[in-house]
């Protein structure tokens, strides 16, 4: 699959999802009902987006979002 077949919208929000489970995932984090909750959310927006109606194999489709985002934010924190 080629990762520019990923809608902008799709990557941006396993990006937010990603940011968050680490912020949750960090020593002592603050406000962790809040993030808890936006974590909530950004997996419904994940699991019930439009793309995966259209995709082939949505289990490797998934798993190739998950690598983009975490490569893409890599990339911006270099």
């Amino acid at each position: 699959m080629d990762p520019k077949d990923f809608p902008d919208d799709l990557v941006q929000t396993q990006a937010a999802w990603n940011a968050t489970y680490d912020a949750l995932a960090a020593p002592r984090p603050r406000d962790t009902t809040a993030l808890r909750r936006r974590l909530l959310l950004l997996s419904v927006r994940l699991w019930w987006h439009p793309y995966w109606e259209t995709a082939s194999s949505v289990s490797a489709a998934r798993s190739e979002l998950r690598q983009l985002a975490r490569a893409r934010g890599a990339v911006r924190a270099a």
